[in-house]
């Protein structure tokens, strides 16, 4: 995720202009550029048609249409934008949940007791770390700074790894409550905890599991083509070549709010405008041993 100044205009554009998807546009640019080019020269070199030939006509065509696309880009973006803002509040309320439960365990535990300790300080980053690796579809890598707790070692990286972690923590306070260290009520407490930290996950593999689906996102691509591709047909009359100009700069700011709409809509994957999950998940385990040193 790119951290930037909103109100800095010039290297905002800056970025437009070098962008990712960018870079994608300008080779279609440079053909529908070409095609408006091939119709304007077909329809007043050759054919030679006047403006008050029908096919002027397309024009009011492409009015009405306009209105009905833009609705419809509008839309678009406003969905994927809430899949992304809906990511990034999942993955605040981990990181909220994250503390809670580090406070809680950190007043609970006895000050001496550096066992237990220990573990809560890895096991419970550990989760969002899995969740992050999780979501990113590699294979969860278990990097664990010491060796203190075998069972956190020897977990299996081919199995869900959030719901492996929750399980192993809510275990081990289910033994702490076995042995007298917390009572019924802590107990309950922190096992409410857990279980927002697993609806966490749940709706983080909402997001990523169920895409906009393929009929609407395969309508808006055919609508914005043939929409494009039968502007210089009409517009030709009124503004002559420079529809090898104007053409182009409407495809670019159609075709652009798709490809943005498509960016935002996985946020959890590695491109400037996803989330930073990396390092929220190192903000979690830095904050878990910073209280649970304590």
């Amino acid at each position: 995720m790119k951290v930037y100044n909103p109100k800095d205009w010039f290297n905002t554009l800056k970025y437009l202009t070098k962008s990712e998807h960018s870079k994608k546009v300008y080779p279609i640019l440079v053909v529908v550029a070409l095609f408006s080019w091939g119709v304007a020269y077909l329809e007043l070199e050759y054919l030679k048609l006047s403006d008050k030939s029908w096919i002027k006509n397309i024009t009011t065509v492409h009015n009405l249409l306009g209105f009905v696309l833009s609705l419809i880009l509008v839309f678009r973006t406003n969905t994927a934008y809430d899949r992304w803002w809906e990511a990034r509040k999942q993955w605040g309320a981990l990181t909220n949940i994250s503390r809670t439960l580090s406070i809680k365990l950190n007043a609970m535990l006895p000050a001496d007791d550096k066992v237990n300790r220990s573990f809560f300080r890895k096991a419970i980053p550990l989760f969002a770390e899995t969740l992050f690796d999780f979501l990113r579809s590699d294979y969860t890598k278990f990097m664990l700074d010491e060796k203190e707790h075998p069972e956190l070692a020897g977990l299996d990286d081919k199995k869900h790894g959030p719901n492996q972690v929750a399980s192993l923590i809510f275990k081990k306070v289910n033994a702490l409550y076995t042995k007298g260290i917390i009572s019924g009520d802590q107990l309950r407490t922190v096992e409410q905890e857990v279980t927002e930290m697993t609806n966490v996950c749940g709706a983080c593999e909402r997001i990523k599991n169920t895409p906009i689906p393929i009929s609407y996102s395969s309508f808006i691509k055919v609508f914005i083509i043939i929409y494009s591709i039968t502007l210089p047909v009409g517009y030709v009359f009124s503004m002559g070549y420079f529809v090898i100009l104007a053409v182009p700069f409407i495809f670019y700011v159609l075709i652009s709010i798709e490809i943005i709409g498509e960016s935002i809509e996985e946020p959890f994957g590695q491109d400037s405008d996803d989330l930073p999950i990396d390092k929220i998940a190192a903000n979690i385990r830095k904050h878990c041993r910073e209280i649970l040193s304590s």
